[in-house]
């Protein structure tokens, strides 16, 4: 059940467009909250909120945020959405964001993207590496972000994106399901990448959902497991699918060292489709690794390995100066993880990425 707590906002951090960060008097000192005023509306100095406690309270990976439920000095606020499309559902804070679909005729009757590559990506951390390595092979091609419901709801939460957008790596960005807060809203997957090929133009689509991927240590139940109906939308609609492991040889679980059960279970149980798989050709031991857990998966034969020379993604970040970090590690520490998502992004920039041999 939630948790929720009423005080003062005492310091406006920072703000940006759809999100203010802010700290609030709680009765103990500051804590840090944020604000997505698509939902709330601003806040200012002095206001009493509501804010809701509850992942800080369950230690969840909020960064330690609280998270603002209501500004208790509007007796009312509204902000009318351009349409009758509903985001958050039969919640408290069900927003009328509209969707691309209802206001472009021209969406009707499509069902294909022209051959658009699609990479799917588990991890929100990866996005970077992907419009990095994209961008370092085609400057000129249009890159669109299409974040699902999979994890965090709010694009304007993630800093990453608006890294990547300030540093002109993303063209667009598309929000699907219930997340929000996008260039362009989508009903679903599907209807997203009809917005990215026809609509905003783009030459390839990354696939991912926003911070937050939900696990339990299960088979089956982690949100990540979307990866195979992603790449099942991007072949039925006639795009490129390209899956990007989640691999990694820092991480201390050995559930994900090497790559990731959630890898190999999206891309065994939940991939319909045959799909390339780019494969970071990192050398030694973490190379042979990789290729032994596809192969005892049996995945090296149901889906096209695509080997990928490495870009030094570290080292593409340092010289962007972009801050990336997943599952609270710097791309510095598990470089592994980050050159499988570069791998992707150059597979969707070349039919036959630079540097790169084929196998089957």
């Amino acid at each position: 059940m939630p948790s929720f707590k009423s005080g003062e906002v005492v310091t406006l951090i920072e703000e940006r467009a759809g999100l203010q960060r802010v700290e609030v008097e709680l009765g103990s000192g500051p804590e840090r909250a944020y604000v997505l005023t698509q939902l709330t509306g601003r806040v200012d100095m002095g206001d009493r909120v509501v804010v809701n406690t509850t992942a800080v309270e369950l230690g969840l990976g909020t960064g330690g945020w609280h998270v603002v439920h209501w500004n208790l000095n509007c007796e009312a606020w509204s902000e009318p959405g351009p349409g009758h499309i509903i985001k958050g559902r039969y919640t408290s804070l069900q927003a009328d964001v509209g969707s691309t679909e209802e206001h472009l005729p021209e969406l009707a009757d499509i069902t294909s993207i022209d051959g658009m590559p699609v990479v799917a990506a588990a991890l929100h951390g990866q996005l970077p590496a992907v419009a990095v390595a994209y961008k370092r092979h085609r400057p000129e091609g249009r890159l669109a972000y299409v974040m699902t419901d999979g994890a965090a709801l709010p694009l304007a939460l993630s800093d990453l994106v608006a890294d990547l957008r300030a540093r002109e790596l993303l063209d667009t960005a598309i929000t699907c399901g219930h997340a929000f807060g996008g260039d362009y809203e989508a009903v679903s997957v599907y209807s997203a990448l009809a917005v990215a090929r026809h609509i905003a133009r783009c030459d390839a689509a990354v696939v991912v959902m926003g911070p937050g991927i939900v696990g339990t240590a299960t088979r089956l139940g982690f949100t990540g497991i979307e990866v195979g109906p992603v790449l099942d939308a991007a072949a039925g609609l006639g795009g490129v699918p390209i899956a990007c492991l989640r691999a990694s040889f820092a991480d201390p679980r050995p559930r994900h060292r090497g790559v990731s059960h959630h890898t190999l279970t999206a891309l065994s149980v939940a991939t319909q489709s045959r799909v390339a798989i780019a494969l970071p050709t990192v050398g030694g031991i973490e190379e042979q690794t990789l290729r032994a857990d596809l192969a005892e998966a049996g995945l090296d034969t149901r889906h096209d390995i695509v080997d990928v020379a490495p870009v030094g993604i570290v080292d593409l970040f340092a010289a962007l100066d972009l801050t990336v970090s997943s599952m609270g590690r710097p791309a510095a520490a598990d470089p592994v993880l980050f050159e499988a998502a570069a791998a992707a992004g150059s597979v969707a920039a070349c039919p036959t990425p630079p540097d790169a041999s084929n196998a089957s």
